[in-house]
């Protein structure tokens, strides 16, 4: 004769599941309800239901949304000079900050999960190397917009952004071409010595001698009055003779760097300002046969028993 065995069942309301025992052998016999199988739906961290996955349209308007600020930040920043420089690169860390921390929220189409994740991967790293890059121009090692460009593609941060976003806008027709300006290789572009950037009338008779005893190139201002009179390069370890100079009391100030932007007017890299520490005074005086002027020399690095100190001058000083 069998014995009959007891069961016993317990129902947990909360969890809509019911979990029943055998009074024998103590093994589980029930699983999920069918009300848990409804829902459909994974649960997120902390039990919380995960975010919707967006439709096409959805996700596409979202790429554009984070698209607009970063490419419309990096326009401004490649245009920018040694003077607005620092902030500029601000404004577009946090354009950009704020524009991948949303990327990094949404819940892309399935079929481009991998692709979006590595579309923000690389951005993030991108925007990591322009922080980063906030110190160099800080210090002057850095002084353009397209320079700091330049030092992140050294790097290696800016092609992924590029592999990434097309292979993600090739999935679907996906706006995500972020980088909208042309960035180059290091360069280091120099001017003939003696070249004159801007050379106003120089009918005088007087001349100006420029010694540049410093490891880098320079660019020589005079400053007639509020004018620039004459802007001249003058490479290292070399020296040139301003002939020509129209009686007038001068400023000389001076720009040192490596690689001459002509289109920025200035160098991209380790650039420094300053100018000569009194203004340079030439006069033409006839005295019956006789004509007189004065000629000037100076020396574009601190000398012993120079008369004159040179003084540094911030970058919005410097009459570019």
């Amino acid at each position: 004769m069998t014995t009959p065995r007891l069961l016993s069942c317990v129902v947990v309301a909360t969890l809509a599941l019911s979990a029943c025992t055998s009074g024998g052998s103590g093994e589980p016999v029930a699983g999920p309800s069918g009300a848990a199988r409804s829902a459909g739906k994974t649960a997120g961290p902390g039990g919380s239901p995960a975010p919707a996955e967006l439709t096409e349209k959805d996700y596409r308007a979202a790429l554009d949304k984070a698209r607009g600020p970063i490419r419309e930040a990096l326009k401004k920043l490649n245009s920018a000079g040694v003077e607005e420089l620092g902030k500029r690169l601000g404004q577009t860390v946090s354009a950009m900050e704020d524009a991948v921390a949303r990327l990094e929220t949404l819940t892309p189409p399935s079929e481009v999960k991998a692709e979006h994740a590595d579309y923000v991967g690389a951005l993030r790293q991108f925007l990591s190397a322009l922080s980063a890059a906030q110190e160099d121009v800080r210090a002057q090692d850095v002084c353009t917009g397209p320079a700091v460009l330049t030092g992140v593609e050294e790097i290696g941060q800016l092609s992924p952004v590029r592999r990434s976003a097309t292979a993600l806008a090739d999935r679907g027709d996906y706006r995500t071409d972020v980088i909208p300006v042309k960035v180059s290789k290091e360069r280091s572009r120099r001017l003939p010595n003696g070249r004159y950037i801007t050379s106003g009338s120089r009918s005088g008779r007087a001349y100006l001698e420029l010694k540049n005893g410093n490891t880098q190139d320079a660019v020589v201002v005079l400053v007639r009055g509020k004018k620039k009179a004459i802007r001249v390069y003058v490479r290292k370890k070399a020296k040139f003779r301003v002939r020509g100079v129209r009686d007038g009391s001068y400023k000389v100030y001076y720009t040192l760097g490596s690689d001459w932007d002509s289109k920025a007017g200035g160098f991209t890299r380790s650039c420094a300002f300053g100018r000569f520490g009194k203004s340079l005074r030439f006069r033409t005086v006839h005295t019956g046969a006789q004509i007189r002027w004065s000629n000037w020399s100076v020396t574009l690095k601190a000398v012993v028993g120079g008369s004159v100190p040179l003084k540094r001058v911030k970058p919005g000083d410097f009459p570019g």
